[in-house]
């Protein structure tokens, strides 16, 4: 049997598969997909300030049966966060809109909003500072960010006092990020695939198609099994009972070294990533 988690940087486990929860409204949507999620064996939920359903997403956790010890948490600091106490207050609301005394994984969620252009390294050392304080409380299990490039990580490494543990960021089979992915290995930094497919996009792909029928599986489960031979950690995000149970069997096969490459070929076929540099938000 395959071990289900990576090590990160400073020795905790995270599970190799997480459940996403961007665009899943706030209410019952969000609390029966993380509720369904759990069932299917989901260990690791994936939320964020601004997808707005962090109540309902700690609603459901409180709800199952399964022991908060067990599950792998992650939130994250929007854009309008900017300064140290920005980041304090942002803390404690989502760990009070979530119910939890603790966090398995808070993240910096955009490195360069428009709102602070021109002084993005400052903003993002001021928030760090407000996590690494927090890490060190026993807030946090993990500390990362997401969207970041090398040149935002250089910046944020001059002051830092903790390397990131993780970096999520947009990543399939269309959209491979080489260069970036390449910068997170190098610095032993956990690369966590976000829209892992590639928004939907992928799953109509003739290629994707043919090589998920070579293996008795669905589309979306050769994207997701794509991002663990990387070795990514995927977030595929569903409302779908059906489709959250399939995404996550995706232990017991392996995808050959040619359909690996055939997968590799597909770059280009869905929209490509945001620019952190050029957003309008």
């Amino acid at each position: 049997m395959q071990n289900k988690a990576y090590k990160l940087n400073n020795g905790i486990e995270i599970p190799k598969i997480g459940f996403g929860t961007w665009q899943t409204p706030d209410g019952d949507v969000a609390y029966q997909a993380v509720r369904k999620a759990l069932e299917a064996g989901y260990r690791h939920i994936d939320t964020a300030a601004i997808y707005g359903n962090e109540e309902s997403v700690g609603q459901a956790i409180r709800d199952s049966q399964v022991d908060r010890r067990e599950i792998f948490l992650t939130s994250k600091a929007w854009n309008d966060i900017h300064t140290f106490e920005d980041a304090k207050a942002a803390i404690a609301e989502s760990l009070h809109k979530l119910k939890t005394d603790y966090l398995d994984l808070y993240l910096i969620h955009w490195p360069n909003p428009a709102s602070v252009r021109e002084n993005w390294q400052t903003r993002n050392a001021q928030v760090w500072r407000a996590i690494e304080e927090a890490y060190e409380a026993g807030q946090f299990k993990a500390i990362g960010v997401s969207n970041f490039h090398p040149h935002h990580l250089d910046a944020l490494l001059e002051t830092a006092k903790i390397k990131p543990q993780v970096n999520q960021i947009y990543l399939s089979p269309s959209d491979q990020q080489e260069g970036l992915v390449r910068y997170n290995e190098k610095h032993g930094i956990v690369t966590e695939a976000y829209s892992p497919l590639g928004t939907g996009s992928l799953l109509e792909v003739d290629e994707v198609k043919d090589i998920a029928k070579k293996y008795g599986k669905s589309p979306a489960q050769v994207a997701i099994r794509w991002s663990l031979q990387k070795g990514f950690l995927p977030l595929p995000k569903s409302v779908t009972p059906a489709r959250i149970f399939d995404n996550i069997q995706v232990f017991d096969f392996e995808l050959s070294q040619d359909d690996m490459a055939a997968l590799d070929r597909l770059k280009g076929t869905a929209k490509g990533a945001t620019n952190p540099d050029a957003t309008q938000f």
